[in-house]
């Protein structure tokens, strides 16, 4: 409903213009080879908006959209998911599956951004060796 925005779908960015900061790219219509240029001030690249997820496991829960849950998104009244077999509570980036974590765009709540993602990564490594050290 934006006037200044408008949804191109089978349509990729193949190239940017500008020198210095961005001032046009060029799109190619996937669909139809069309190829086009347009001006442009900003490029903004969102993967991961819709998750995939189906191969995992159905002891990994998941929202609607198929995020994975992880950490407090797993608690309902503060308690942990029915069958949680633990005595504590999920860790941060633990799925309903301890032992198991998500980072990324993946994650229900995730940012959406490269940058975030890999500072997931890193928690999610720590993480890891907390429970392999405690369980």
């Amino acid at each position: 409903a934006t006037p200044n925005i408008r949804v191109r779908y089978n349509t990729e960015a193949v190239d940017g213009h500008g020198e210095g900061r961005l001032t046009g790219l060029t799109l190619r219509d996937r669909t139809t080879g069309v190829v086009e240029k347009v001006p442009a001030t900003a490029l903004f690249i969102l993967i991961g908006a819709e998750p995939h997820t189906d191969w995992l496991p159905e002891t990994i829960l998941r929202d609607r959209w198929g995020f994975v849950l992880t950490g407090a998104d797993l608690l309902a009244d503060g308690r942990p998911p029915a069958g949680w077999p633990l005595e504590r509570q999920p860790l941060l980036l633990e799925t309903s599956l301890p032992g198991v974590f998500a980072a990324g765009d993946v994650r229900r709540g995730s940012i959406k951004r490269v940058a975030s993602a890999v500072g997931e990564g890193s928690v999610a490594i720590r993480l890891v060796h907390e429970y392999l050290s405690h369980g």
